[in-house]
C-alpha cells in the first residue's frame, strides 16, 4: 500500500508572465521538444499517426498532469477543509496552494479573487446568475457580442428573462472583425453589464477587449466580464492590467483536467455577490432560523469541489510556465501562417473568419459546384487519422451570420507541427477527390 509522502508535491513559485506580443523575438520554441510530453500524440487512428487539430475544444494532457492526477488518487486522496487528520489536511494545502498558483499565473491581486468552478460555462452562469439577478431590470441593457460562445449567451438571456433586462449585440463584420464604433454608440447609461469573448473558438478572432474595457469606463459604469476559455492557453494574461471585472476560463483548454473552471472577480464585487449555491463550505454557520455565509472565496464554493481537478490544473500552470507561455504564442503564430498559407491553397477552399487579428482557429468550408458538407469532410480527415471539429462549435449566431449550416475547424497548440498542417491538406485533397 502506498504511503502518504508529505512534501513530495511541493508548490512551484512562478512569478507572472510579462504580456509578449506573438511576434516577440524569443529563445526558439520547436513542437518536437515537448511532444513526448504528451503520450496521446504518439498514437494512431484507423492505422494512421493522430493528427490533433481539436484543441479549441479541450486539449491534450501531458505527463505531468497525469502523474499529478495519480498520485493524488493514490497518496492524497481525501476531502478538504474539514479533516483534522494529516491526509486531510495535506490535501487541502496542495488545493489551495492551486488557487495560489492560479492567483499568480494570472495576476490577481489576492487568491480569495480566484473562485474555483467546472468549468468557463459555469463561471459565466455564476456570474449572470448572482450578480445579474440581484442587480438588473427592465431598463437595463446587457452588451456581447455577435461571436459568443453559447456559454456568453444563454445565461445573460436566463437574466433577461428573469428582469426584464434587454441583451444587445456587437455587430461584426464580414471578416470577423467586432465593429467598434458600433460598439461606442451601444454604450449608454443603460448598459449595465457587458459580457466579451477575448479569442473567439470559431473565427479565431482576436478582439480588442482592454481596449473596449477602457472604453467602457469612459462611457459607463458597467462591469465587464471576459471568456478567455481559449486565450490562456495561448497567451500570458494580467488582469490586473487588463481592469476586467470578472475573468473566467477552463482548465482543459490550458492542458489541465476536465470538470474544473476559474472564475477570477475582483474582491469587491464577489463580497457584493449572494451565493450562487447553497451547501457545504459556503457556510460560516446554520440554523433552521438564518445562515451565515464563509468568506470568499468559499462563500462562492458550495460542496465538495473537484478537488484533483484543481490540483492537476496547478501542475498545467507549472508545465505552460516552465515552458514560456511567450516563447508557445511566438511558435503558434508561425505555425497558424503556414496553415493559412497552406489552405487557401487548396482549390475551393474558403477560410471563414479572417479578422486583422486571429489565433489557434482555422474554419473553413469546401464550395465549389458541389459544395461538401462539414461532417463529410471530418469524416474522411478521420479516416486519414486527422481530428478536427465539424459544426457550429456552440456559436449557431456565427453561422446564421455568415449564411452556412457550419464549418470544418482546425485549432492548433504548440505542439503541433508544420508537418501535420500537411498531413491535414493531404487529407482534405482526398475529401475533394473522394466527393468534390
Amino acid at each position: 500500500m502506498s504511503t502518504l509522502e508529505i512534501g513530495k508535491t511541493p508548490a512551484v513559485e512562478h512569478a507572472p508572465p510579462a504580456p509578449a506580443s506573438p511576434r516577440t523575438t524569443l529563445k526558439p520554441f520547436h513542437a518536437r521538444d515537448i511532444r513526448p510530453d504528451f503520450p496521446i500524440l504518439s498514437t494512431t487512428v484507423h492505422g494512421k499517426p493522430l493528427v490533433y487539430l481539436d484543441n479549441a475544444a479541450t486539449t491534450q494532457k501531458q505527463r505531468q498532469v497525469i502523474e499529478t492526477l495519480d498520485r493524488y488518487y493514490t497518496q492524497q486522496n481525501a476531502n478538504i477543509h474539514r479533516g483534522v487528520y494529516t491526509l486531510s489536511q495535506h490535501a487541502t494545502d496542495l488545493y489551495e496552494q492551486a488557487r495560489k498558483k492560479i492567483q499568480r499565473f494570472i495576476n490577481a491581486r489576492d487568491s480569495r479573487e480566484i473562485i474555483f468552478t467546472r468549468s468557463t460555462t459555469e463561471s459565466v452562469n455564476l456570474v449572470a446568475s448572482s450578480y445579474g439577478r440581484s442587480r438588473l431590470g427592465t431598463h437595463d441593457e446587457i452588451l456581447i457580442t455577435a461571436m459568443e460562445h453559447h456559454s456568453n449567451i444563454v445565461p445573460w438571456q436566463i437574466v433577461c428573462e428573469q428582469t426584464g433586462a434587454t441583451l444587445r449585440l456587437i455587430p461584426m463584420d464580414d471578416r470577423g472583425d467586432l465593429l467598434l464604433d458600433e460598439y461606442e454608440r451601444l454604450l449608454s447609461p443603460r448598459t449595465k453589464f457587458i459580457s466579451l469573448v477575448q479569442l473567439s473558438n470559431s473565427l479565431g478572432t482576436i478582439n480588442p477587449v482592454q481596449e473596449m474595457i477602457r472604453v467602457a469606463r469612459q462611457k459607463t459604469g458597467a462591469p465587464v466580464l471576459i471568456d478567455g476559455a481559449q486565450w490562456v492557453a495561448h497567451f500570458p494574461l494580467d488582469v490586473q492590467k487588463l481592469d476586467a471585472d470578472f475573468y473566467a476560463f477552463s482548465g482543459h483548454k490550458l492542458f489541465g483536467p476536465t470538470g474544473i473552471g476559474v472564475l477570477y472577480g475582483k474582491q469587491s464585487l464577489l463580497d457584493s455577490m449572494p451565493p450562487y449555491q447553497g451547501g457545504g463550505d459556503m457556510i460560516s454557520s446554520v440554523t433552521f432560523e438564518k445562515t451565515t455565509y464563509n468568506d470568499l472565496p468559499y462563500k462562492s464554493e458550495a460542496g465538495t469541489p473537484n478537488i484533483a481537478g484543481g490540483i492537476g490544473l496547478g501542475a498545467a500552470i507549472d508545465y505552460v510556465q516552465s515552458i514560456g507561455l511567450e516563447r508557445m504564442a511566438a511558435y503558434e503564430h508561425e505555425l497558424l501562417e503556414y496553415a493559412t498559407t497552406r489552405l487557401s491553397e487548396v482549390r475551393n477552399l474558403r477560410i471563414v473568419g479572417t479578422a486583422r487579428e486571429k489565433a489557434s482557429v482555422l474554419s473553413f468550408v469546401l464550395e465549389g459546384a458541389h459544395p461538401i458538407h462539414p461532417h463529410d469532410i471530418g469524416t474522411i480527415l478521420d479516416g486519414e487519422g486527422v481530428a478536427v471539429r465539424t459544426g457550429h462549435h456552440c456559436c449557431q449566431p456565427v453561422m446564421d451570420r455568415f449564411k452556412i449550416p457550419a464549418t470544418a475547424r482546425a485549432s492548433i497548440a504548440a505542439y503541433n507541427t508544420k508537418e501535420e498542417i500537411d498531413a491535414l491538406v493531404d487529407a482534405i485533397a482526398k475529401v475533394i477527390e473522394f466527393l468534390g
